[in-house]
């Protein structure tokens, strides 16, 4: 049984780890504090953050801000402590400083903003629960028996990030909210499949992780060992390419949700999901090697799925701009 000291000590090795600026302050912030605070966390750290939000109407991204501030505090507690027993600690207080948000307690910058965002939004608390129930598993969970099981990982880690954007954004009705949960579910887990088949490599190498599921491993003939020699054999080729089409599909069955939600919205949607679909290209561009190097976008697609985004968000005004010009 663990003690009280005990448990602090744990708390405290767990703090050393991540940035000071990560803990619990003994006096909350305003709330114009925490959204600075939240909106300077997630405009560097995300790179692609700066253009997904300029789509967003501005009202909006205070909410994106701190919705991205509770994601990524709560994906570092996990995943940037090497004392796996110290991050379940953390994971756990981080657990009851959101309990204490709803009832109104917030104390850390997070979730000073967060409590704003889940008022104006009505946001309940079980997507932000729920991706707690990820990170935790992350510290005793390395390997999966088949894709179903990678799925049910995928509730958990990815769609509570998809929920919480429609909720944001106003999406969520009762008429439509199960079809765009389902839409919306399909798309987050294509992109976290679509991101771990991009870092087989580095999440066996650093964090001792395989998510390619096992029974599919041994159905292609690949093993850790493949992993870990680096060597893309024409096995793990053929199961990557197995993997890769897997995901397709999921975002082929996501994409109808872009026709669904608000214009802003819909533009944010295509640019992940095309990027999303991007990296499988460039993993099948590699010949389904993503051993030997980690397939990425390139800056000059990467451009081009920003242009298209502009594109469509700017279209109905180059439009009207035109007929005035026919009109004039």
């Amino acid at each position: 049984m663990q003690t009280a000291a005990q448990h602090e000590e744990l708390i405290a090795r767990g703090w050393a780890a991540l940035p000071a600026s990560y803990r619990i302050p003994e006096v909350a912030p305003t709330l114009e504090g925490a959204r600075a605070w939240c909106r300077k966390l997630a405009e560097s750290h995300y790179e692609n953050f700066h253009v997904a939000s300029w789509f967003l109407p501005k009202a909006l991204r205070p909410h994106f801000h701190s919705i991205y501030a509770y994601c990524r505090i709560s994906d570092d507690l996990g995943d940037e402590v090497p004392d796996r027993a110290a991050a379940v600690a953390l994971l756990d207080l981080w657990g009851r400083e959101l309990d204490a948000c709803y009832e109104g307690r917030a104390r850390h910058p997070v979730f000073v903003a967060l409590a704003e965002t889940i008022r104006a939004c009505g946001i309940p608390k079980k997507p932000f629960a729920d991706l707690l129930v990820a990170f935790r598993q992350d510290q005793t969970v390395t390997r999966f028996a088949s894709m179903e099981e990678v799925l049910h990982y995928c509730e958990y880690s990815a769609n509570p990030v998809g929920r919480l954007v429609l909720y944001a954004c106003g999406e969520v009705t009762p008429e439509t909210q199960d079809e765009k949960f389902r839409l919306s579910d399909a798309t987050c887990t294509a992109l976290q499949l679509a991101n771990f088949w991009q870092d087989v490599r580095s999440d066996y190498q650093v964090r001792d992780r395989v998510y390619l599921p096992q029974d599919d491993m041994q159905r292609f003939g690949v093993s850790d060992a493949t992993i870990a020699a680096g060597v893309a054999t024409a096995e793990f080729r053929a199961l990557l390419r197995h993997e890769v089409g897997y995901a397709r599909n999921l975002f082929q069955q996501g994409l109808p949700l872009i026709g669904m939600v608000n214009r802003e919205l819909a533009i944010d949607l295509d640019l992940f999901s095309r990027g999303g679909l991007e990296i499988l290209n460039a993993i099948e561009q590699r010949d389904f090697d993503v051993l030997s190097a980690r397939p990425s976008i390139s800056k000059a697609t990467k451009l081009q799925l920003a242009l298209r985004a502009v594109t469509g968000k700017f279209l109905p005004f180059l439009r009207l701009g035109g007929q005035a010009g026919k009109a004039a």
